[in-house]
């Protein structure tokens, strides 16, 4: 682990489940810095492209805040949050305490690595499945899950959203880059992955085909898959 990781929350492995400090309210909802800055685009994102109304399954919900923000701005979504770690789960449970609405639901324990995801296992049930700022800091295995649950859960129709840093066929920002660097120094196994070269054909080998992608602040992607009816 690099020197600079120390403050950062970790799981019980001793890795960084996130990048950066958070804060906490007395009541456990944690605060994420990177959420605070793109949530609204985020927002934006799914009012014009991915979905206003239906069930959701976000994958490693870290502290819960975009939940908690798309489901009160969103007023027809209902949004389970899922996590590997616990102490992002605890957060998760403050954040739907502490919501005015009844639309935010677990969180269930999920490995995305894994071919079995437990309680969120309910096939065509799920309008949209969400991962945002996770399969950079998680083994290749994770981003493989992931896509393959998807396929496996999603309705027909029903879209996955990613958010984040990617390169395009071979083709890298320089920020980005260097994130890159600093990613596999502190785990080989994580990285900025190409989401042309190794995220889209994944997709289509089980049944999901791109509809948007949209650029977003710091050289982020918005990414919509859809399921084929």
């Amino acid at each position: 682990m690099s020197a600079s990781d120390k403050d950062y929350p970790k799981s019980e492995q001793g890795k960084p489940v996130a990048l950066e400090q958070r804060g906490e309210e007395t009541d456990g909802r944690r605060y994420s810095p990177s959420v605070a800055r793109n949530r609204d685009p985020i927002l934006q994102v799914f009012r014009d492209h991915v979905a206003q109304t239906g069930h959701v399954l976000e994958i490693a919900s870290g502290t819960g805040e975009h939940g908690a923000y798309l489901t009160s701005n969103l007023a027809n979504l209902r949004w389970t949050y899922s996590d590997i770690d616990a102490d992002s789960r605890r957060s998760q449970q403050a954040w739907a305490a502490a919501a005015g609405h009844d639309r935010l639901n677990g969180p269930f324990v999920v490995d995305a690595s894994q071919s079995d995801w437990g309680d969120a296992e309910r096939p065509d049930h799920w309008n949209v499945v969400v991962s945002v700022n996770m399969i950079h800091i998680a083994p290749f295995e994770a981003a493989l899950g992931l896509i393959s649950g998807a396929g496996r859960l999603l309705k027909p129709g029903g879209k996955l959203f990613l958010y984040g840093p990617f390169a395009r066929n071979g083709e890298i920002a320089p920020s980005n880059a260097a994130f890159n660097e600093s990613l596999q120094s502190r785990d080989p196994t994580w990285g900025v992955r190409d989401l042309d070269q190794q995220i889209v054909p994944m997709a289509e080998e089980v049944g999901l085909s791109v509809t948007n992608i949209i650029e977003m602040p710091a050289n982020n992607l918005s990414v919509v898959l859809q399921r084929q009816a």
